[in-house]
């Protein structure tokens, strides 16, 4: 369900099902660094529960090969892996955005210090 209009809509779920809103909603197109794709798997085993498995497997060789590059993420990761096996997707969902978020202040922090690197080999020419 989706909706198009630009007003909001209120809608009242009678069953149990699987929601997500827009904001919480990453495309594959979108799923493009380590933490975006652990999120991705993630979300598709929260939504497709007849897929759940073939996402499984993707959410363990992405969580691990994150942890392996980035070892500052083990507590993270083990609390998602726990959600996970306990099948309460939604909150290991919350949990990957803050994998997002490391994983953003990972980046600006290497980008900072090769720029500054760089600016450092510049002047000493």
């Amino acid at each position: 369900m989706e909706n198009i209009a630009s007003h909001n809509v209120s809608l009242l779920v009678m069953n149990d099902a699987a929601i997500l809103r827009d904001n919480d909603i990453l495309t594959p197109e979108d799923a493009v660094t380590p933490a975006s794709r652990v999120y991705y798997s993630l979300q598709c085993m929260y939504l497709f529960p007849g897929e759940r498995e073939r996402h499984l497997r993707l959410f363990e060789e992405y969580i691990s090969a994150f942890v392996d590059a980035v070892p500052s993420v083990r507590g993270l990761a083990s609390e998602m892996v726990l959600l996970v096996s306990q099948g309460d997707y939604y909150p290991a969902l919350k949990s990957a955005r803050k994998l997002i978020e490391h994983e953003q202040k990972v980046l600006t922090h290497v980008q900072e210090r090769l720029g500054q690197e760089l600016r450092d080999a510049t002047d000493r020419r």
